[in-house]
């Protein structure tokens, strides 16, 4: 029996996984650009030093009442 010739539905399957495989490098580029460029502004920790500058923080030790 000789090999069938690929079928249209395989064909309509693998365009639709490269778009997909291309959204994911898209996403994948646009999240490392975005950490690229909030790590060499050099505030990568801002919200953790906001969050310890003021208020309460709830792993402080306990009064001992």
């Amino acid at each position: 029996m000789a090999i069938a010739p690929e079928h249209e539905l395989h064909k309509r399957r693998f365009g639709r996984n490269v778009g997909v495989g291309l959204l994911l490098v898209a996403f994948i580029v646009i999240v490392f650009g975005m950490t690229v460029v909030k790590v060499t502004n050099g505030n990568f920790n801002a919200a953790i030093q906001s969050g310890m500058q003021g208020g309460s923080d709830a792993r402080e030790a306990p009064d001992g009442n």
